[in-house]
Protein backbone atom coordinates (compact mmCIF):
# COMPACT_ATOMS: atom_id res chain seq x y z
CA UNK A 1 0.00 0.00 0.00
CA UNK A 2 1.14 3.33 -1.15
CA UNK A 3 2.08 5.22 2.44
CA UNK A 4 1.45 9.30 1.76
CA UNK A 5 0.85 12.08 4.34
CA UNK A 6 -0.33 15.78 2.90
CA UNK A 7 0.49 18.45 5.53
CA UNK A 8 -1.62 21.48 4.97
CA UNK A 9 0.42 24.60 6.37
CA UNK A 10 3.26 22.80 7.10
CA UNK A 11 7.20 24.03 8.07
CA UNK A 12 9.20 21.72 6.31
CA UNK A 13 12.42 22.54 8.09
CA UNK A 14 9.87 20.51 10.70
CA UNK A 15 10.07 17.46 8.48
CA UNK A 16 13.10 17.17 7.95
CA UNK A 17 14.41 17.21 11.42
CA UNK A 18 11.33 14.38 12.31
CA UNK A 19 12.94 11.76 14.55
CA UNK A 20 12.34 8.39 12.48
CA UNK A 21 10.45 6.74 15.74
CA UNK A 22 7.61 9.80 15.42
CA UNK A 23 7.33 9.53 11.54
CA UNK A 24 6.75 5.63 11.81
CA UNK A 25 4.13 6.26 14.69
CA UNK A 26 2.71 8.86 12.01
CA UNK A 27 2.34 6.18 9.27
CA UNK A 28 1.26 3.58 11.33
CA UNK A 29 -1.67 6.27 12.45
CA UNK A 30 -2.14 7.41 8.74
CA UNK A 31 -2.62 3.29 8.19
CA UNK A 32 -5.44 2.99 10.60
CA UNK A 33 -6.86 6.41 9.89
CA UNK A 34 -7.23 4.68 6.16
CA UNK A 35 -8.54 1.50 7.37
CA UNK A 36 -11.30 2.59 9.07
CA UNK A 37 -12.31 4.74 6.52
CA UNK A 38 -12.47 1.68 4.49
CA UNK A 39 -13.96 -0.32 7.24
CA UNK A 40 -17.02 2.40 7.13
CA UNK A 41 -17.37 2.86 4.06
CA UNK A 42 -17.93 -0.72 3.01
CA UNK A 43 -20.20 -1.45 5.94
CA UNK A 44 -22.86 0.44 4.40
CA UNK A 45 -22.33 -1.71 1.45
CA UNK A 46 -24.69 -4.56 -0.08
CA UNK A 47 -21.24 -6.69 -0.11
CA UNK A 48 -20.87 -6.41 3.59
CA UNK A 49 -24.57 -7.30 4.56
CA UNK A 50 -24.34 -9.94 1.98
CA UNK A 51 -20.64 -11.40 3.67
CA UNK A 52 -22.32 -11.36 7.35
CA UNK A 53 -25.40 -13.66 5.79
CA UNK A 54 -23.20 -16.01 4.63
CA UNK A 55 -21.57 -15.79 7.67
CA UNK A 56 -24.89 -16.19 10.04
CA UNK A 57 -25.85 -19.35 7.81
CA UNK A 58 -22.17 -21.29 7.99
CA UNK A 59 -22.99 -21.43 11.38
CA UNK A 60 -25.56 -24.42 10.90
CA UNK A 61 -22.99 -26.36 9.30
CA UNK A 62 -21.36 -29.19 11.11
CA UNK A 63 -17.69 -28.63 10.23
CA UNK A 64 -18.25 -25.35 12.08
CA UNK A 65 -16.74 -25.77 15.70
CA UNK A 66 -17.38 -23.44 18.50
CA UNK A 67 -14.00 -23.52 19.74
CA UNK A 68 -12.57 -22.14 16.68
CA UNK A 69 -15.44 -20.19 15.42
CA UNK A 70 -13.55 -16.94 14.35
CA UNK A 71 -10.96 -19.46 12.03
CA UNK A 72 -13.68 -21.47 10.81
CA UNK A 73 -15.70 -19.02 9.58
CA UNK A 74 -12.43 -17.29 8.09
CA UNK A 75 -11.99 -20.85 5.96
CA UNK A 76 -15.38 -20.50 4.74
CA UNK A 77 -15.91 -17.64 3.16
CA UNK A 78 -11.94 -17.82 1.92
CA UNK A 79 -13.21 -20.95 0.34
CA UNK A 80 -16.29 -20.03 -0.84
CA UNK A 81 -15.28 -16.98 -2.62
CA UNK A 82 -16.42 -13.88 -0.21
CA UNK A 83 -12.62 -13.13 0.86
CA UNK A 84 -11.72 -12.54 -2.35
CA UNK A 85 -15.14 -10.08 -3.36
CA UNK A 86 -14.27 -8.28 -0.05
CA UNK A 87 -10.11 -7.95 -0.98
CA UNK A 88 -11.69 -6.69 -4.54
CA UNK A 89 -14.05 -4.12 -2.74
CA UNK A 90 -10.97 -2.94 -0.64
CA UNK A 91 -8.94 -2.68 -3.83
CA UNK A 92 -11.99 -0.56 -5.57
CA UNK A 93 -11.86 1.77 -2.60
CA UNK A 94 -8.02 2.26 -2.55
CA UNK A 95 -8.17 3.61 -6.03
CA UNK A 96 -10.45 6.16 -5.49
CA UNK A 97 -10.80 7.75 -2.15
CA UNK A 98 -8.76 10.71 -0.84
CA UNK A 99 -5.43 9.94 -0.19
CA UNK A 100 -5.15 10.90 4.04
CA UNK A 101 -4.25 14.13 4.95
CA UNK A 102 -3.91 16.46 7.42
CA UNK A 103 -7.21 16.26 10.24
CA UNK A 104 -7.88 19.91 10.62
CA UNK A 105 -7.49 20.26 7.11
CA UNK A 106 -10.89 21.67 5.60
CA UNK A 107 -12.88 19.22 2.74
CA UNK A 108 -12.50 21.87 0.12
CA UNK A 109 -8.26 21.17 1.08
CA UNK A 110 -8.73 17.15 0.83
CA UNK A 111 -10.39 17.86 -2.97
CA UNK A 112 -7.94 20.40 -3.97
CA UNK A 113 -4.78 21.80 -2.32
CA UNK A 114 -4.39 24.83 -4.59
CA UNK A 115 -6.01 27.90 -4.01
CA UNK A 116 -6.18 29.32 -7.27
CA UNK A 117 -7.21 26.28 -8.86
CA UNK A 118 -10.27 25.81 -6.49
CA UNK A 119 -10.95 29.84 -7.62
CA UNK A 120 -11.01 28.45 -11.15
CA UNK A 121 -12.97 25.50 -10.83
CA UNK A 122 -15.27 27.69 -8.66
CA UNK A 123 -15.10 30.37 -11.58
CA UNK A 124 -15.70 28.18 -14.34
CA UNK A 125 -18.78 26.18 -13.08
CA UNK A 126 -20.87 29.47 -12.42
CA UNK A 127 -20.07 30.33 -16.26
CA UNK A 128 -21.18 26.67 -17.16
CA UNK A 129 -24.61 27.10 -14.54
CA UNK A 130 -24.91 30.48 -15.86
CA UNK A 131 -25.13 29.46 -19.85
CA UNK A 132 -27.54 26.42 -18.73
CA UNK A 133 -30.35 29.02 -16.70
CA UNK A 134 -29.88 31.67 -19.66
CA UNK A 135 -30.86 28.71 -22.10
CA UNK A 136 -33.62 27.61 -20.09
CA UNK A 137 -34.96 30.94 -20.02
CA UNK A 138 -34.38 32.23 -23.43
CA UNK A 139 -36.00 28.90 -24.99
CA UNK A 140 -38.88 28.97 -22.10
CA UNK A 141 -37.83 25.33 -20.88
CA UNK A 142 -37.97 24.39 -17.63
CA UNK A 143 -35.17 22.35 -16.28
CA UNK A 144 -37.21 19.63 -15.15
CA UNK A 145 -41.05 18.55 -15.66
CA UNK A 146 -43.17 15.92 -14.74
CA UNK A 147 -44.05 13.95 -18.42
CA UNK A 148 -47.77 13.23 -18.57
CA UNK A 149 -49.10 9.76 -18.63
CA UNK A 150 -48.79 9.74 -22.80
CA UNK A 151 -45.74 10.27 -22.89
CA UNK A 152 -44.37 8.37 -20.29
CA UNK A 153 -45.95 5.50 -22.13
CA UNK A 154 -44.44 6.38 -25.30
CA UNK A 155 -40.67 6.67 -24.24
CA UNK A 156 -41.57 3.66 -22.25
CA UNK A 157 -42.64 1.85 -25.47
CA UNK A 158 -39.93 2.81 -27.84
CA UNK A 159 -36.96 2.72 -25.29
CA UNK A 160 -35.17 0.24 -27.33
CA UNK A 161 -35.50 3.01 -30.72
CA UNK A 162 -34.66 6.24 -29.35
CA UNK A 163 -32.19 6.58 -32.07
CA UNK A 164 -35.78 6.77 -34.98
CA UNK A 165 -37.06 9.66 -32.46
CA UNK A 166 -35.86 13.22 -33.78
CA UNK A 167 -36.76 15.58 -31.32
CA UNK A 168 -36.47 19.59 -32.44
CA UNK A 169 -33.02 19.75 -31.09
CA UNK A 170 -32.36 23.03 -33.59
CA UNK A 171 -32.54 25.55 -30.57
CA UNK A 172 -30.00 23.81 -28.37
CA UNK A 173 -26.77 23.93 -28.39
CA UNK A 174 -23.90 22.75 -25.78
CA UNK A 175 -23.56 24.23 -22.83
CA UNK A 176 -19.51 24.39 -23.91
CA UNK A 177 -17.20 22.61 -25.92
CA UNK A 178 -13.09 21.50 -25.35
CA UNK A 179 -12.12 24.87 -26.65
CA UNK A 180 -14.05 26.60 -24.47
CA UNK A 181 -12.42 24.60 -21.19
CA UNK A 182 -8.82 24.96 -22.75
CA UNK A 183 -9.09 28.66 -22.43
CA UNK A 184 -10.03 28.43 -18.51
CA UNK A 185 -6.99 26.27 -18.18
CA UNK A 186 -4.83 27.96 -20.33
CA UNK A 187 -5.27 31.20 -18.67
CA UNK A 188 -4.33 29.48 -15.23
CA UNK A 189 -1.53 31.40 -12.95
CA UNK A 190 0.23 30.62 -9.49
CA UNK A 191 -0.31 34.20 -7.84
CA UNK A 192 2.37 33.46 -5.65
CA UNK A 193 4.99 32.17 -8.23
CA UNK A 194 6.98 34.29 -10.26
CA UNK A 195 7.79 33.63 -13.78
CA UNK A 196 10.76 35.08 -13.93
CA UNK A 197 12.55 32.84 -11.79
CA UNK A 198 12.47 29.78 -13.89
CA UNK A 199 15.90 28.57 -15.14
CA UNK A 200 14.50 27.27 -18.56
CA UNK A 201 13.74 29.86 -20.90
CA UNK A 202 11.52 26.76 -22.79
CA UNK A 203 9.15 26.90 -20.20
CA UNK A 204 7.40 30.27 -21.58
CA UNK A 205 7.19 28.41 -24.67
CA UNK A 206 3.71 27.08 -24.10
CA UNK A 207 0.31 27.77 -23.19
CA UNK A 208 0.78 26.51 -19.37
CA UNK A 209 1.91 28.67 -16.95
CA UNK A 210 1.19 26.81 -13.64
CA UNK A 211 4.36 25.28 -11.58
CA UNK A 212 3.64 21.63 -11.35
CA UNK A 213 5.57 18.82 -10.52
CA UNK A 214 4.90 16.07 -13.89
CA UNK A 215 7.27 13.03 -14.87
CA UNK A 216 9.84 13.26 -17.92
CA UNK A 217 11.17 10.66 -19.85
CA UNK A 218 13.20 8.82 -17.32
CA UNK A 219 10.66 8.79 -15.35
CA UNK A 220 8.06 7.54 -17.20
CA UNK A 221 10.06 4.84 -18.60
CA UNK A 222 10.96 3.60 -14.91
CA UNK A 223 6.71 3.93 -14.11
CA UNK A 224 5.66 2.31 -17.30
CA UNK A 225 8.57 -0.59 -17.61
CA UNK A 226 6.11 -3.15 -18.85
CA UNK A 227 5.93 -1.14 -21.98
CA UNK A 228 9.46 -1.35 -22.87
CA UNK A 229 10.55 -2.75 -26.29
CA UNK A 230 11.65 -5.87 -24.71
CA UNK A 231 8.49 -6.67 -23.05
CA UNK A 232 5.59 -8.52 -25.41
CA UNK A 233 2.41 -6.12 -26.44
CA UNK A 234 -0.82 -6.73 -27.38
CA UNK A 235 -1.35 -3.86 -29.76
CA UNK A 236 2.16 -4.52 -31.90
CA UNK A 237 2.34 -7.04 -34.84
CA UNK A 238 5.83 -7.80 -34.64
CA UNK A 239 8.37 -7.98 -31.69
CA UNK A 240 12.07 -8.95 -32.45
CA UNK A 241 12.15 -11.39 -29.12
CA UNK A 242 8.57 -12.90 -29.17
CA UNK A 243 6.88 -14.18 -32.43
CA UNK A 244 3.69 -12.58 -32.04
CA UNK A 245 1.14 -15.78 -32.07
CA UNK A 246 3.74 -17.55 -29.62
CA UNK A 247 3.17 -14.70 -26.98
CA UNK A 248 -0.64 -14.09 -27.82
CA UNK A 249 -1.95 -17.42 -26.90
CA UNK A 250 0.71 -17.57 -23.88
CA UNK A 251 -1.26 -14.45 -23.15
CA UNK A 252 -4.93 -15.49 -23.02
CA UNK A 253 -4.01 -18.52 -21.25
CA UNK A 254 -2.84 -16.44 -18.50
CA UNK A 255 -5.37 -13.75 -18.87
CA UNK A 256 -7.58 -17.02 -18.60
CA UNK A 257 -5.94 -17.76 -15.12
CA UNK A 258 -6.61 -13.85 -13.93
CA UNK A 259 -9.69 -14.18 -14.92
CA UNK A 260 -10.54 -17.46 -12.90
CA UNK A 261 -8.64 -16.00 -9.51
CA UNK A 262 -11.21 -12.88 -10.15
CA UNK A 263 -8.24 -10.66 -8.40
CA UNK A 264 -8.70 -7.24 -9.60
CA UNK A 265 -5.22 -6.33 -8.75
CA UNK A 266 -3.98 -8.96 -10.97
CA UNK A 267 -6.03 -7.98 -13.34
CA UNK A 268 -5.25 -4.72 -13.56
CA UNK A 269 -1.36 -5.67 -13.64
CA UNK A 270 -2.09 -8.01 -16.86
CA UNK A 271 -4.17 -5.18 -18.33
CA UNK A 272 -0.93 -3.16 -18.86
CA UNK A 273 0.40 -5.44 -21.64
CA UNK A 274 -2.95 -5.24 -23.45
CA UNK A 275 -6.25 -6.83 -22.91
CA UNK A 276 -7.10 -9.84 -25.23
CA UNK A 277 -10.12 -8.68 -27.23
CA UNK A 278 -11.97 -12.30 -26.07
CA UNK A 279 -11.19 -11.11 -22.83
CA UNK A 280 -11.55 -7.38 -22.18
CA UNK A 281 -14.74 -6.71 -21.49
CA UNK A 282 -14.24 -9.51 -18.14
CA UNK A 283 -11.04 -7.78 -17.44
CA UNK A 284 -12.06 -4.43 -17.18
CA UNK A 285 -15.62 -5.16 -15.19
CA UNK A 286 -13.19 -7.09 -12.89
CA UNK A 287 -10.91 -4.19 -12.69
CA UNK A 288 -13.32 -2.11 -11.88
CA UNK A 289 -15.35 -4.35 -9.79
CA UNK A 290 -18.39 -3.73 -11.36
CA UNK A 291 -19.86 -6.89 -10.68
CA UNK A 292 -23.61 -6.51 -12.10
CA UNK A 293 -25.24 -8.05 -9.54
CA UNK A 294 -29.28 -8.10 -9.58
CA UNK A 295 -29.40 -5.00 -7.26
CA UNK A 296 -27.29 -3.26 -9.81
CA UNK A 297 -29.30 -4.80 -12.70
CA UNK A 298 -32.65 -3.28 -10.22
CA UNK A 299 -30.67 0.38 -9.60
CA UNK A 300 -30.37 0.20 -13.26
CA UNK A 301 -34.46 -0.20 -13.67
CA UNK A 302 -34.77 2.35 -10.82
CA UNK A 303 -33.01 4.99 -13.21
CA UNK A 304 -34.45 3.99 -16.19
CA UNK A 305 -38.10 4.62 -14.61
CA UNK A 306 -37.00 8.09 -13.50
CA UNK A 307 -35.62 8.67 -17.09
CA UNK A 308 -39.15 7.43 -18.35
CA UNK A 309 -41.45 9.87 -15.62
CA UNK A 310 -39.44 13.19 -15.69
CA UNK A 311 -38.29 15.14 -18.41
CA UNK A 312 -34.90 16.96 -17.91
CA UNK A 313 -33.22 20.21 -19.60
CA UNK A 314 -29.62 18.19 -20.17
CA UNK A 315 -31.77 15.52 -21.81
CA UNK A 316 -31.93 17.49 -24.97
CA UNK A 317 -28.53 18.17 -24.42
CA UNK A 318 -27.75 14.81 -24.40
CA UNK A 319 -29.57 13.99 -27.11
CA UNK A 320 -27.91 16.90 -29.50
CA UNK A 321 -24.38 15.69 -27.98
CA UNK A 322 -24.85 12.22 -29.56
CA UNK A 323 -26.31 13.46 -32.74
CA UNK A 324 -23.43 15.78 -33.39
CA UNK A 325 -20.84 12.83 -32.26
CA UNK A 326 -21.24 9.70 -31.92
CA UNK A 327 -24.14 9.61 -34.91
CA UNK A 328 -21.96 10.76 -37.15
CA UNK A 329 -19.29 8.72 -36.55
CA UNK A 330 -18.39 5.51 -38.86
CA UNK A 331 -17.56 3.09 -35.37
CA UNK A 332 -20.31 4.56 -33.30
CA UNK A 333 -23.94 5.41 -35.24
CA UNK A 334 -24.48 1.92 -34.70
CA UNK A 335 -25.25 2.40 -30.72
CA UNK A 336 -27.21 5.25 -30.90
CA UNK A 337 -30.05 3.70 -29.04
CA UNK A 338 -27.44 2.10 -26.43
CA UNK A 339 -26.23 6.01 -25.83
CA UNK A 340 -28.85 7.55 -25.11
CA UNK A 341 -30.07 5.04 -22.74
CA UNK A 342 -26.88 4.97 -20.71
CA UNK A 343 -26.48 8.81 -20.79
CA UNK A 344 -29.96 9.47 -19.66
CA UNK A 345 -29.78 7.06 -17.20
CA UNK A 346 -26.75 8.44 -15.36
CA UNK A 347 -27.73 12.13 -15.38
CA UNK A 348 -30.52 10.30 -12.81
CA UNK A 349 -28.13 8.77 -10.61
CA UNK A 350 -27.27 10.47 -7.81
CA UNK A 351 -24.51 7.47 -6.46
CA UNK A 352 -22.03 9.45 -9.03
CA UNK A 353 -22.53 12.71 -6.49
CA UNK A 354 -20.02 10.39 -4.29
CA UNK A 355 -17.23 10.94 -6.76
CA UNK A 356 -17.47 14.90 -5.93
CA UNK A 357 -16.07 13.63 -2.58
CA UNK A 358 -12.31 13.53 -3.95
CA UNK A 359 -13.49 15.74 -7.51
CA UNK A 360 -12.13 19.35 -7.34
CA UNK A 361 -15.62 20.61 -8.63
CA UNK A 362 -18.99 20.75 -6.95
CA UNK A 363 -22.67 19.48 -8.22
CA UNK A 364 -24.45 22.59 -9.32
CA UNK A 365 -27.92 22.90 -7.81
CA UNK A 366 -31.60 24.33 -8.12
CA UNK A 367 -34.17 25.25 -6.65
CA UNK A 368 -37.79 23.41 -6.42
CA UNK A 369 -40.52 23.80 -4.70
CA UNK A 370 -42.79 21.13 -2.97
CA UNK A 371 -46.55 20.96 -2.83
CA UNK A 372 -46.91 23.65 0.19
CA UNK A 373 -45.11 25.92 -1.95
CA UNK A 374 -41.70 25.40 0.32
CA UNK A 375 -38.39 26.06 -1.62
CA UNK A 376 -35.49 23.34 -0.97
CA UNK A 377 -32.37 22.87 -2.88
CA UNK A 378 -31.79 20.06 -4.98
CA UNK A 379 -28.41 19.15 -7.44
CA UNK A 380 -28.98 19.30 -11.01
CA UNK A 381 -28.84 17.02 -12.77
CA UNK A 382 -29.14 14.34 -9.95
CA UNK A 383 -26.01 13.26 -10.85
CA UNK A 384 -24.27 16.62 -10.51
CA UNK A 385 -22.89 16.40 -14.17
CA UNK A 386 -23.42 18.68 -16.79
CA UNK A 387 -23.03 17.16 -20.26
CA UNK A 388 -20.63 18.92 -22.53
CA UNK A 389 -20.24 18.41 -26.48
CA UNK A 390 -18.37 15.34 -27.04
CA UNK A 391 -19.07 13.71 -23.11
CA UNK A 392 -20.96 10.97 -25.21
CA UNK A 393 -17.70 9.49 -26.51
CA UNK A 394 -16.84 7.98 -22.87
CA UNK A 395 -19.44 6.03 -23.39
CA UNK A 396 -19.22 5.09 -26.93
CA UNK A 397 -16.67 2.63 -27.08
CA UNK A 398 -17.86 0.73 -24.23
CA UNK A 399 -20.26 0.15 -26.39
CA UNK A 400 -18.24 -2.50 -28.37
CA UNK A 401 -17.48 -4.67 -25.08
CA UNK A 402 -20.91 -4.91 -23.33
CA UNK A 403 -24.40 -5.38 -25.11
CA UNK A 404 -26.27 -5.77 -21.77
CA UNK A 405 -27.34 -2.18 -21.16
CA UNK A 406 -27.00 -2.49 -17.02
CA UNK A 407 -23.62 -3.95 -17.67
CA UNK A 408 -22.65 -1.08 -19.69
CA UNK A 409 -24.14 1.36 -17.57
CA UNK A 410 -22.30 0.12 -14.47
CA UNK A 411 -18.71 0.20 -16.44
CA UNK A 412 -19.27 3.71 -17.63
CA UNK A 413 -20.02 4.57 -14.53
CA UNK A 414 -17.44 2.88 -12.56
CA UNK A 415 -14.83 4.26 -15.86
CA UNK A 416 -16.18 8.24 -15.23
CA UNK A 417 -16.25 7.93 -11.29
CA UNK A 418 -12.73 7.20 -11.45
CA UNK A 419 -11.07 8.59 -14.81
CA UNK A 420 -13.01 10.78 -17.14
CA UNK A 421 -14.15 13.40 -14.56
CA UNK A 422 -10.43 14.16 -14.42
CA UNK A 423 -10.35 15.33 -18.00
CA UNK A 424 -13.13 18.46 -17.96
CA UNK A 425 -12.12 19.46 -14.16
CA UNK A 426 -9.81 22.11 -12.93
CA UNK A 427 -7.31 20.28 -10.40
CA UNK A 428 -3.73 20.05 -9.66
CA UNK A 429 -4.19 16.04 -9.69
CA UNK A 430 -1.62 13.91 -11.27
CA UNK A 431 -4.13 12.88 -13.89
CA UNK A 432 -5.83 15.87 -14.03
CA UNK A 433 -6.02 17.73 -17.42
CA UNK A 434 -4.01 20.59 -16.14
CA UNK A 435 -0.96 18.21 -15.53
CA UNK A 436 -1.70 16.35 -18.53
CA UNK A 437 -1.20 19.30 -20.85
CA UNK A 438 1.56 20.26 -18.69
CA UNK A 439 3.03 16.70 -19.65
CA UNK A 440 2.64 17.46 -23.36
CA UNK A 441 3.93 20.84 -23.70
CA UNK A 442 6.97 19.31 -21.43
CA UNK A 443 7.54 16.14 -23.44
CA UNK A 444 7.56 18.02 -26.31
CA UNK A 445 9.49 21.01 -25.57
CA UNK A 446 12.49 18.49 -24.08
CA UNK A 447 12.38 16.42 -26.88
CA UNK A 448 11.37 18.17 -30.41
CA UNK A 449 11.85 22.15 -29.37
CA UNK A 450 12.49 22.73 -32.81
CA UNK A 451 9.39 21.71 -33.70
CA UNK A 452 7.80 23.60 -30.63
CA UNK A 453 9.09 26.64 -31.53
CA UNK A 454 8.45 26.40 -35.37
CA UNK A 455 4.29 25.68 -34.37
CA UNK A 456 4.76 28.65 -31.28
CA UNK A 457 6.01 30.80 -34.11
CA UNK A 458 3.40 29.90 -36.81
CA UNK A 459 0.28 30.39 -34.32
CA UNK A 460 -0.30 26.47 -34.08
CA UNK A 461 0.99 26.18 -30.34
CA UNK A 462 1.04 22.29 -30.29
CA UNK A 463 -1.83 22.21 -27.43
CA UNK A 464 -4.50 24.07 -29.10
CA UNK A 465 -4.45 20.72 -31.28
CA UNK A 466 -4.12 18.29 -28.88
CA UNK A 467 -6.59 19.26 -26.13
CA UNK A 468 -9.70 17.92 -28.06
CA UNK A 469 -7.79 14.74 -27.95
CA UNK A 470 -6.75 14.74 -24.60
CA UNK A 471 -10.32 15.64 -22.89
CA UNK A 472 -11.85 12.78 -24.99
CA UNK A 473 -9.15 10.87 -24.09
CA UNK A 474 -8.59 9.59 -27.91
CA UNK A 475 -12.16 8.64 -28.09
CA UNK A 476 -13.62 9.67 -31.95
CA UNK A 477 -10.33 10.41 -33.28
CA UNK A 478 -8.15 6.76 -32.85
CA UNK A 479 -10.13 3.53 -34.71
CA UNK A 480 -11.79 1.57 -31.61
CA UNK A 481 -9.10 -1.02 -31.65
CA UNK A 482 -6.01 1.19 -30.85
CA UNK A 483 -8.07 3.40 -28.24
CA UNK A 484 -8.82 -0.11 -26.31
CA UNK A 485 -5.22 -0.67 -26.52
CA UNK A 486 -4.61 3.05 -25.41
CA UNK A 487 -7.46 2.33 -22.60
CA UNK A 488 -6.21 -1.12 -21.55
CA UNK A 489 -3.31 1.24 -20.53
CA UNK A 490 -4.96 3.83 -18.90
CA UNK A 491 -6.87 1.59 -16.30
CA UNK A 492 -3.32 -1.27 -15.78
CA UNK A 493 -1.59 1.96 -14.53
CA UNK A 494 -4.64 3.42 -13.13
CA UNK A 495 -3.21 7.21 -14.78
CA UNK A 496 -4.41 9.12 -17.79
CA UNK A 497 -0.61 9.86 -18.29
CA UNK A 498 -0.69 7.77 -21.49
CA UNK A 499 -2.84 9.88 -23.17
CA UNK A 500 -0.66 13.10 -22.91
CA UNK A 501 2.23 10.93 -23.90
CA UNK A 502 0.48 9.55 -26.66
CA UNK A 503 -0.26 13.36 -27.93
CA UNK A 504 3.12 14.05 -27.99
CA UNK A 505 4.33 10.90 -29.88
CA UNK A 506 1.65 11.74 -32.33
CA UNK A 507 3.12 14.93 -33.30
CA UNK A 508 6.93 13.21 -32.83
CA UNK A 509 5.18 10.71 -35.44
CA UNK A 510 4.09 14.11 -38.44
CA UNK A 511 7.05 16.21 -36.98
CA UNK A 512 8.82 15.97 -40.47
CA UNK A 513 5.27 17.54 -42.27
CA UNK A 514 4.88 19.70 -39.32
CA UNK A 515 7.82 21.39 -39.73
CA UNK A 516 6.54 22.60 -43.38
CA UNK A 517 3.26 24.09 -42.06
CA UNK A 518 2.58 27.77 -42.08
CA UNK A 519 -0.10 28.26 -40.22
CA UNK A 520 -2.37 26.43 -37.47
CA UNK A 521 -4.90 25.54 -40.01
CA UNK A 522 -2.56 23.83 -41.83
CA UNK A 523 -1.08 22.07 -38.85
CA UNK A 524 -4.50 20.87 -38.24
CA UNK A 525 -5.08 19.60 -41.75
CA UNK A 526 -1.68 17.34 -41.21
CA UNK A 527 -3.47 16.06 -38.10
CA UNK A 528 -6.43 15.91 -38.87
CA UNK A 529 -6.77 11.90 -39.34
CA UNK A 530 -5.49 9.96 -36.52
CA UNK A 531 -7.60 6.96 -37.47
CA UNK A 532 -3.82 5.07 -38.96
CA UNK A 533 -1.90 5.63 -36.35
CA UNK A 534 -1.07 2.19 -34.29
CA UNK A 535 -1.33 3.21 -30.55
CA UNK A 536 1.14 0.94 -28.62
CA UNK A 537 4.35 1.46 -31.38
CA UNK A 538 3.99 5.04 -31.17
CA UNK A 539 3.87 5.07 -27.13
CA UNK A 540 7.28 2.50 -27.20
CA UNK A 541 9.40 4.50 -29.64
CA UNK A 542 8.81 7.61 -28.08
CA UNK A 543 9.61 6.52 -24.30
CA UNK A 544 12.31 3.87 -24.65
CA UNK A 545 13.87 5.14 -28.42
CA UNK A 546 13.81 8.97 -27.80
CA UNK A 547 17.16 10.04 -26.79
CA UNK A 548 17.11 11.43 -23.10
Amino acid sequence: MRRRITLLNADVSCCKTTPPGFRMMEEDAEVSVMISLLVQRLKGSHLHSEIEQRAKECLHQPEIKLECLKEDVRHFLKSSGWEKKLQNAVYRELHIQLPPSHPAAPAEHLKEPLAYMRKAQVSWERRVLKSLNSMSTELGVPLARMRPAAEQQELANKWNEMGTDEPGLSRFRPVYAPKDFLEVVVSLRNPNHDSSEEVCAKSHWGLIQVPLHVKDIPQLRQAYSELSLAAGQLGIDDNAHIHPDLFENDYVDIGNKVLAEQDSAAAQQYSRQGCPTGLRADLWALILNSVNQPQDVLHYEQLKTGVIQHDLLVDNLIYKDVKLTASNDDYYFVFEDFLYQVLLCFSRDAAVLEHFKYNSATPPKSTIQDKEDVEHDVFYPPNGVIPFHGFSMYVAPLCFLYNEPSKLYSVFREMYTRYFFRLHSVSSATSGIVSLCLLFERLLQTHLPQLFYHLRQMGAQPLRIAFKWMVRAFSGYLSTDQLLFLWDRILGYDSLEPVAVLAAAVFAFRAENLMEVTSLASAEAVLADLSTLRVMPLLQIFLFATSV
